[in-house]
């Protein structure tokens, strides 16, 4: 497996994807792809980590804790992965057309099969580590971004293998790599860094006009947006920012809506946390209620367009130039 993969500066940019959404087709891999197409933009030919602590067994994160190469996982590799969304370890799908109706875009439709294209999907172990044995491995595996999806999980519940995903999460910031956590990685990565997350007494499904900071103001997360719009939905809210962290953006409903880490002697990181999900494209939502995923009541909440796709472009943007930047 390890002669496979490219390993130089030159070949494909790699990411590093928390990957806690893999049950909701549309908005698990779909959204996925909404976030890697601008990568694949601006660089050509991407390979994502897709990273599932939730489903992982003990025995392959030990594994990888000691892997010189990724360790992509089998079948077994997963015992709690749920049979109703299809395990794929290893695919490569274009950007466009990628048929999203099982987990991880596996084809449902009769005679659905797989594109060649630009973005190979890798099922990786995420390696029972803390902060140092991690940021080894991201070196190891010379990692070029990190994405924390959103989750049906509750930073605010806590399980076991968020400790390993917290610990992902400071490694890259550890790392100075390019970061973008989206809602439940918003939430992860302030809790990771010393913030508090609490859960609202009910969720929060709709469409809304950011105000942004002065520093938000001329942040390129949000370049070219001055009233940037943004789709939300969840219960558990980021209320008190890591000492670290720079507001960017609040929501009506939502103080602590985008966040810019800092290191320790105060200069800018390229890490981010959004509370709100630009991954949410329209068409993902439309074809959502096609599927019966969610009802055309749910998805009323969610008319109004938003500015997802620029700001995605905007992080794409700053990954290729760090990455370039690392070449020199």
């Amino acid at each position: 497996m390890a002669d496979r993969l490219s390993t130089a500066m030159g070949g494909p940019l790699r990411v590093a994807l928390l990957d806690l959404l893999v049950e909701r087709a549309e908005f698990g891999h779909g959204g996925n792809m909404e976030v890697i197409a601008p990568l694949v933009a601006k660089d050509g030919r991407v390979e994502v980590f897709l990273l599932t602590p939730q489903f992982q067994s003990h025995v392959s994160a030990q594994k990888a804790l000691i892997s010189w190469t990724p360790l992509v996982l089998t079948a077994g590799d997963v015992p709690t992965w749920d049979e109703d969304f299809p395990f794929v370890a290893d695919r490569t799908v274009s950007v466009e057309g990628v048929d999203v109706s099982g987990a991880d875009g596996a084809a449902a439709d009769a005679g659905g099969s797989d594109e060649v294209g630009p973005v190979r999907l890798l099922r990786v172990a995420l390696p029972q580590s803390r902060d140092g044995g991690m940021e080894t491995w991201l070196n190891l595996m010379q990692i070029d971004a990190v994405v924390c999806t959103g989750s049906r999980r509750n930073v605010s519940i806590h399980e076991p293998w968020m400790d390993e995903a917290a610990s992902l999460m400071r490694a890259a910031v550890n790392a100075g790599l390019p970061t973008l956590g989206i809602c439940f990685g918003h939430q992860l990565l302030c809790k990771a860094l010393g913030g508090k997350v609490v859960r609202a007494d009910g969720r929060t499904d709709a469409v809304e006009t950011l105000s942004l900071t002065e520093s938000g103001v001329s942040d390129p997360l949000f370049s070219g947006l001055a009233a940037p719009v943004a789709l939300f939905t969840h219960q558990d809210h980021v209320v008190e920012l890591p000492k670290c962290g720079v507001l960017l953006a609040s929501a009506p409903h939502n103080s602590d809506t985008a966040v810019r880490i800092l290191d320790g002697e105060g200069n800018q990181l390229p890490v981010w946390g959004v509370q709100f999900h630009p991954e949410a494209a329209k068409h993902r939502i439309e074809r959502s209620v096609r599927l019966g995923h969610i009802s055309a009541e749910e998805a009323s909440a969610f008319e109004r367009e938003h500015d997802g796709a620029k700001i995605l472009s905007n992080f794409a943007e700053i990954v290729s130039s760090h990455r370039r930047s690392r070449s020199v």
